[in-house]
């Protein structure tokens, strides 16, 4: 039997799952890899196969000693290599391909009179990597290990407005809850190169405070709890510490 080449809409949406799917959930008994196959009319399997073959393309995945599959076709690579070299752009046409295989495409769109496609530009972006970070840190805080989802935030670690190249990379992301992440993105706790929490002068000087003392103080030192895929980059961590971190 001819196999069906996979069209570039199919790979978007693989490579969309792709970073939302911890290495060891690549497999056909996954709900949204099975989800997605049933969607694109593709077997479980081969879904799971293609997510497998991304991850010999990713150079993060081989750091950690996970190799994938060695089948990764021309279209995969070309696909990779879009998403390395224009984030931005692959990132708002897997979301537009994932809004039109759902039913929403520009409907969706015309929902929202006001919204210029610049706003659905990062309106998609943004949900991207809320979805990626989240799942990749399992739904819970990576400081304290809080699960209420909507307590949870996808924090950049370098901001969103200072590097642009980066707004989408998975690895510029900490899944922190609501207090942390705020605390984090105006510079009042920072992480070290092993990953250990550090407060600044000022929020220091509040430790007398019982609410600081035991959201902060008492987590002087301890160490983000790892996401199963895209670990945070030590490059990203001390650009924090150096640009955002008060001292």
């Amino acid at each position: 039997m001819t196999r069906r080449p996979w069209s570039r809409e199919e790979l978007l949406l693989a490579l969309r799952l792709y970073w939302q799917t911890p290495f060891g959930q690549q497999h056909k008994g996954h709900p949204p890899i099975a989800a997605l196959a049933e969607q694109i009319g593709r077997t479980p399997g081969a879904v799971a196969m293609k997510l497998c073959n991304f991850t010999s393309l990713d150079p993060a995945e081989r750091e950690r000693g996970v190799a994938g599959l060695s089948g990764a076709s021309r279209q995969d690579r070309a696909v990779w290599d879009e998403f390395q070299s224009a984030p931005l752009e692959l990132v708002d046409a897997m979301e537009e391909v994932a809004e039109a295989f759902e039913g929403e495409s520009e409907a969706f769109v015309s929902d929202r009179p006001t919204e210029g496609m610049a706003s659905v530009r990062v309106r998609r972006q943004q949900g991207f990597f809320r979805r990626t970070v989240l799942s990749n840190y399992g739904f819970r805080c990576a400081l304290t290990g809080n699960p209420v989802r909507a307590l949870l935030r996808a924090s950049h670690i370098v901001p969103w407005a200072v590097d642009e190249a980066n707004r989408v990379n998975p690895r510029n992301g900490l899944c922190l809850n609501a207090l942390h992440d705020a605390a984090f993105d105006r510079g009042l706790i920072t992480f070290d190169q092993s990953f250990r929490l550090e407060t600044s002068r000022d929020l220091r000087t509040h430790f007398s405070s019982e609410s600081v003392a035991e959201n902060f103080q008492s987590l002087e030192g301890q160490c983000l709890q790892m996401p199963e895929k895209n670990l945070p980059h030590r490059e990203f961590l001390l650009r924090h510490r150096d640009e955002v971190f008060l001292g």
